[in-house]
């Protein structure tokens, strides 16, 4: 369900963080307008950097709105969330062979142009991105099904 949300929210024009962190807002509770401009720097591997790849940051967005710690003197919780973190990227980087943007698209440029592309048929054709942006929403939902999200937050 959630990774058709997402592949839909992608089409709709909102880039890869935005789709899988919208995805979920009825588990974050935060309301659209400002779920979409909290992730919108994240996308096209923050900001079209090509580093991490956004669907994996709008992965760990959600996590962090459920999971997270907000105690800076929370050590036990800060590495139970990193492990969670690094449970979820190895699980994109199983099915992908990387979290890393440019490595996911075949790019060998480490920065681009800070225009995207248009959302025309073609781009929809040659990227992976809506595939990516499912399949992210996909491992998280996989993962908030074993894990019960705490209501105290």
């Amino acid at each position: 369900m959630r990774k058709e949300k997402a592949m839909q929210l992608f089409e709709e024009g909102y880039n890869c963080a935005q789709s899988v962190f919208l995805a979920f807002e009825d588990l974050h509770g935060m309301d659209r307008k400002a779920a979409a401009a909290l992730s919108s720097s994240f996308g096209g591997g923050m900001g079209r950097l090509r580093e991490v790849c956004g669907a994996v940051s709008g992965m760990f967005l959600v996590a962090g709105a459920l999971y997270g710690y907000d105690d800076p003197k929370a050590r036990e919780e800060k590495a139970a969330h990193y492990a969670r973190i690094q449970e979820l990227a190895a699980a994109f980087e199983k099915e992908n062979g990387s979290i890393v943007c440019r490595e996911l698209l075949g790019l060998s440029v480490k920065r681009e142009a800070p225009v995207p592309e248009a959302r025309t048929e073609e781009y929809y054709k040659k990227r992976p991105c809506k595939e990516l942006v499912g399949q992210a929403a996909e491992i998280l939902e996989q993962y908030i099904e074993g894990h019960p999200i705490n209501k105290e937050k």
